[in-house]
């Protein structure tokens, strides 16, 4: 498995997960009319202005296709105080879940919060979504439990965080 920052020529890939993962991870969470909604086309084009502004990584298998991403960077919503930086999204393709790819994508978020002289995280991550299960396993104190809404439906989402991120990994 190879992590790089990612690139331009990456949104296309970094769509087809974030789509992929969608499916599966929020199937029975989002409604499926949405989910079946979502365009590759236009989630390539919204990555490509993300990865011109932000920093973004990319996990893929040994062939160079894409199977995870992830983004971090200062915490957005100034709502957490003591908490700076923020993991913004890590989605992996299902197939590849379990594996550590996780853990390193993570790894080069924190290195470049550390960067920024941000020595804490949070992230955000729906409350039925199973995947919290592994911001749990690696530390991550509930911070806060926040109402959304995604396609009109009303969800909950909890904000976990670590004080402190040297010894996050």
């Amino acid at each position: 498995m190879n992590i790089r920052k990612a690139t331009l020529t990456d949104a296309e890939g970094i769509a087809k997960v974030h789509i992929d993962s969608w499916k599966t991870t929020y199937a029975n969470i989002i409604p499926e009319e949405y989910l079946n909604s979502l365009s590759y086309e236009k989630q390539a084009k919204k990555w490509t202005n993300i990865i011109s502004q932000e920093i973004v990584f990319v996990a893929e298998d040994n062939k160079g296709k894409i199977v995870g991403f992830s983004s971090g960077g200062k915490e957005r919503s100034k709502k957490y105080k003591g908490f700076e930086g923020e993991l913004y999204v890590i989605y992996i393709l299902k197939k590849y879940q379990r594996r550590g790819i996780g853990k390193s994508l993570i790894k080069p978020v924190l290195d470049e919060i550390k960067k920024m002289g941000l020595n804490s995280m949070l992230v955000l991550v729906l409350e039925e979504n199973n995947s919290r299960l592994f911001y749990e396993k690696l530390g991550g104190v509930k911070l806060d439990t926040v109402e959304v809404e995604i396609a009109g439906k009303q969800l909950k989402e909890i904000a976990y965080g670590w004080e402190g991120i040297n010894t996050l990994l």
